[in-house]
């Protein structure tokens, strides 16, 4: 079978320890980040499909590795997300914005 994407450290492993023969390579840094953002797609839609937390775990493992390309450890994004959340709210209140006159966020 051909795969050809991303997949977790320790597949190729797991798959040899079944008598899978595999071939693989290490890409470099640009390559890496644009088969994360292919990656982070996957596992988004993975999670629409089966809405289980093992689906959504798999995206914020995803957003975890995107944010250690940029530099920014798992404390920093969760203070940013915090600090949003404070100034602009999350979504739990549901809200539907149907329309605006002036939009100046």
């Amino acid at each position: 079978m051909n795969f050809n994407k991303l997949v977790r450290d320790k597949i190729p492993e797991i798959l040899e320890s079944k008598g899978s023969k595999i071939k693989t390579h290490i890409c470099d840094d640009q390559e890496y980040l644009t088969r994360l953002r292919d990656k982070l797609l996957e596992e988004v839609n993975e999670f629409l499909e089966d809405e289980t937390v093992e689906e959504l775990a798999d995206v914020l493992e995803v957003v975890y590795s995107l944010a250690k390309t940029k530099n920014i450890n798992k404390d920093d994004l969760e203070k940013i997300r915090k600090e949003k959340s404070e100034k602009r709210g999350g979504f739990d209140e549901k809200i539907i914005l149907v329309e605006a006159t002036r939009v100046e966020l």
